[in-house]
């Protein structure tokens, strides 16, 4: 995808009240929300319980379009013919298999595109990647550093999988780092509770962790309605 251009507007800063009594600042126009992967492949049939965090996502997304941050999104990506997939996630047997909606993760089916509820707007970045990190294999750093984003707000899925790689790569990469939690999801309860504790661990070495009510009391100044 080509290079994205031009700042956001200067905005205030605004502060996010998150677990352990800590606060998130962040100014908008150096922020972007990373939107993990809500692509059809990871989501079964209308009992799947991870649709349950797609109305989340859905808010927490116009929420920080409106504050004025940068919005991408991010998907698990494989050419047709395979050629990026290397021999060890080869043998894992999931990228390319065939389902409900084409074969898995591979450009082109429709499993591998976004679900309905997130469409990208031309402003939006879109990052293909074929890998669990959205920094592995794509230009995505690059495009942040263009548009001097050093600030990152994470949701999407699976928390323990992709959500996580992309948070640590990211840390290490020296961003300010947010997650929301209930705007996460993993097939496994106990998976997706795990990552969030690790985030906390060793005196916080993977930044904040928040709800999407501290988000919604950070930009319009109430909680979400229950």
């Amino acid at each position: 995808m080509a290079k994205q251009s031009g700042k956001m507007a200067k905005r205030k800063p605004r502060s996010i009240a998150c677990r352990d009594e800590r606060m998130f600042i962040f100014p908008p126009e150096r922020t972007a929300l990373l939107v993990i992967d809500m692509q059809r492949d990871f989501f079964g049939d209308e009992d799947d319980p991870m649709w349950a965090v797609v109305p989340q996502v859905q808010e927490l997304v116009g929420l920080c379009r409106n504050a004025g941050c940068r919005i991408v999104f991010t998907r698990e990506s494989y050419a047709q013919d395979l050629s990026d997939v290397h021999d060890y996630r080869r043998s894992l047997e999931y990228v390319g298999r065939e389902g409900p909606n084409g074969l898995f993760l591979v450009r082109g089916e429709a499993g591998h595109d976004f679900l309905d509820e997130f469409q990208p707007q031309p402003r939006d970045l879109v990052i293909d990647k074929p890998g669990f990190s959205a920094f592995h294999g794509s230009d995505l750093h690059e495009q942040l550093q263009a548009l001097e984003i050093d600030h990152l707000i994470l949701c999407g899925v699976t928390t323990q999988c992709c959500v996580h790689s992309t948070l640590r790569q990211a840390v290490d990469l020296g961003y300010w780092c947010l997650t929301v939690a209930d705007c996460c999801a993993a097939e496994d309860p106990t998976l997706h509770e795990a990552a969030l504790l690790l985030i906390a661990g060793e005196g916080h070495l993977f930044g904040w962790t928040c709800e999407l009510s501290d988000v919604q009391r950070a930009c319009v100044g109430k909680r979400r309605s229950k």
